[in-house]
């Protein structure tokens, strides 16, 4: 070989070195928290999040080669809610992802600054999660699951259901903003209707076993579930409570009613999840939470298990039946 073909043969794969580097160097591993209100082994939450991580990995985001997932689990518990939050910022994270308002409230009691998604949060801008559903203007932004006012339809589709119904026990988490606010809600719609409410906090399950049978020892009682990690994480207590009372109750996703529960009215809980994915996909490639605007469900749906229906004695109308979206025999 002459010289001179020797020196540019160098010269060109000496160029080449460079870019050959950067084709070899691992992708920039991104760290994301996940701080979800269930128990690890609930199928509900594990049906959510593998939405959510199935459109990750759509987006381009795989975990173990551009990101890091960091899992807890609260199974409805505050006091591990807020013990997570903390160790889940001090992970330093590049965003943290939350389910209801729970975990919402307590991740951003820890930071106003790690980048946040929540999902499931019903009134964010009450709870002081962001500062408009338009213009967040903070550090979260993310998906509701709907305004307190639907809440008001769980009573009126209770006296639908069951006309006689006179006294209605609300379950809910008086610990978070959601609590009060949909039981609030029902609250305005009660004197029109002719019930009598009371409320039930839902703590533990001991307390939800006595307060339910201390309610149903006077006639005419229903029940309306309103939405809290804590109420999800004991619905197979709730759901079986009300038929051994005999109790019809209305419930807020239609997991409840395919578990045995009477009948439900509210959003899909998956879609949102997979939603939730295209915004950590913005944030992580440069958008602020700040510029993303909370967005609502845009769709309720209406489910009926006639078979919970004839154990409790109630013939269902049909022109609920012609309504719903979903009807189990």
């Amino acid at each position: 070989m002459k010289r001179r073909d020797f020196i540019t043969l160098l010269a060109g794969a000496a160029a080449a070195w460079p870019h050959a580097a950067r084709a070899q160097q691992p992708e920039r591993m991104r760290r994301i928290g996940v701080l979800q209100g269930l128990a690890a082994n609930d199928p509900e939450g594990q049906e959510r999040f593998d939405a959510f991580f199935h459109a990750l990995q759509q987006l381009g985001w795989t975990d173990g080669r551009n990101i890091q997932i960091i899992h807890r689990f609260t199974d409805g518990d505050g006091e591990r809610a807020r013990a997570y939050a903390a160790e889940l910022v001090a992970l330093a994270p590049d965003l943290i992802v939350t389910s209801g308002a729970s975990t919402t409230g307590s991740m951003l009691q820890v930071s106003r600054t790690v980048p946040l998604v929540f999902v499931g949060a019903a009134d964010p801008v009450g709870a002081g999660f962001v500062d408009s559903l338009a213009r967040p203007g903070g550090n979260a932004t993310g998906f509701t699951s709907y305004e307190y006012s639907m809440s008001a339809k769980w009573l009126e589709l209770l006296k639908e259901i069951a006309p006689g119904v006179k006294r209605v026990a609300v379950l809910r988490d008086p610990a978070i903003s959601a609590g009060t606010g949909q039981f609030g809600s029902i609250q305005t719609a009660a004197p029109s209707l002719g019930v009598e409410l009371t409320p039930i906090n839902v703590h533990d399950a001991t307390e939800i076993e006595r307060s339910v049978a201390a309610f149903a020892r006077s006639g005419n009682g229903g029940v309306i579930v309103t939405t809290s990690a804590s109420v999800l994480a004991h619905r197979k207590l709730i759901i079986t409570l009300a038929a051994r009372h005999k109790l019809p109750a209305i419930y807020y996703a239609r997991f409840y009613v395919t578990g045995g529960g009477l009948a439900s009215y509210g959003p899909d809980y998956v879609d949102p999840y997979r939603r939730a994915a295209g915004y950590v996909d913005r944030i992580l490639k440069g958008e602020k939470p700040a510029d993303l605007p909370v967005q609502a469900p845009t769709k309720y749906e209406l489910a009926i298990n006639l078979k919970s229906a004839k154990a409790l004695g109630i013939e269902v109308p049909s022109t609920l039946l012609a309504r719903a979206d979903e009807v189990i025999e």
